[in-house]
């Protein structure tokens, strides 16, 4: 019988502390690393998918494969496919925080159950951990949601059975007035009187930044990310076009209107390499400093 030139390697899964094997592009989840039954596992697995078929892994593994699956085991599998997939740029994106608390709880109450015992009740319990724990309402259902969509995608890689995802489905988020969570009051805009009066105390560049936003009303991270590669001078009326904002992975894209106002503040700022960011910390310190140096009333004393 021809043999395989290489045979998949038992490895560590550094994320879980389980034991893994990559055939054919598939990972198999096998177990603790290190114990006989992730080895029983892996040999059956090389056997049934590569040595028994000449070499050649079969196109898809059974449903069966995977019935002894533990949670901790479909946590470390989606947080590496989450790791990649809530990135811009190859950075992480804010979104990925509040995965990763999800399934930090998800793994301390039922990391060494099996998938196949993870139902509607354990959910509920979950919920009821995270209002014992003084978390608000809106937190809780989002962190809901994200437990589920981790078994939904368990699913999608046929590592749950479908009808795990199908009774998570039932799970209702908690209802205002129907649960002893905690409710948050709405963020409302700070009283622009306020803002007017910490300007004074602002070094220049960073008070640019706080007038501009104001007229543009466009968020924080649009104005710390301006570029003058985004900014296109075309008539009396200047666009910013923000590469990274909040609908960019959706394809949407984003205009704002700079204004004769906004171009009086942003104007000295684009005078820099297209690539580079119009609001720089560095210059901001180093025009605080020039400030204070001309304040200063004693001299400098000699390095």
């Amino acid at each position: 019988m021809h043999r395989p030139s290489t045979i998949p390697k038992y490895a560590l899964h550094k994320a879980s502390g389980h034991a893994r094997v990559i055939i054919a592009g598939r990972e198999y989840f096998l177990g603790r690393y290190g114990t006989d039954e992730s080895w029983e596992r892996y040999q059956r697995l090389v056997a049934e998918q590569v040595l028994a078929k000449g070499g050649r892994p079969a196109d898809r593994h059974r449903p069966g494969d995977n019935a002894g699956l533990t949670v901790v085991e479909l946590i470390g599998a989606y947080w590496t496919w989450a790791k990649s997939y809530y990135a811009l740029d190859g950075r992480p994106s804010k979104h990925l925080t509040v995965v990763k608390s999800a399934l930090k709880l998800l793994r301390a109450h039922y990391g060494h159950s099996r998938v196949a015992d993870f139902g509607p009740l354990a959910l509920q319990a979950l919920q009821s951990r995270m209002v014992d724990q003084g978390l608000a309402r809106s937190y809780i259902n989002g962190q809901t949601r994200r437990l589920k969509h981790t078994f939904r995608w368990g699913v999608s890689q046929e590592l749950v059975p479908p009808a795990i995802y199908q009774a998570l489905a039932t799970v209702a988020g908690l209802r205002r007035g129907r649960t002893a969570a905690r409710e948050t009051e709405p963020v409302g805009p700070v009283a622009i009187t306020v803002v007017e009066q910490t300007l004074a105390y602002l070094p220049r560049v960073v008070a640019d930044m706080v007038r501009l936003q104001l007229l543009l009303g466009c968020r924080p991270n649009e104005i710390c990310g301006l570029r003058p590669v985004d900014v296109v001078l075309d008539g009396r009326i200047w666009r910013y076009l923000p590469g990274d904002h909040k609908t960019a992975h959706l394809g949407h894209t984003r205009e704002i209107y700079v204004g004769p106002r906004a171009q009086a503040i942003l104007a000295p700022y684009l005078n820099r390499t297209p690539e580079s960011y119009c609001f720089s910390p560095a210059e901001s310190e180093r025009a605080r400093h020039a400030e204070m140096r001309l304040r200063r009333r004693t001299r400098v004393q000699p390095v």
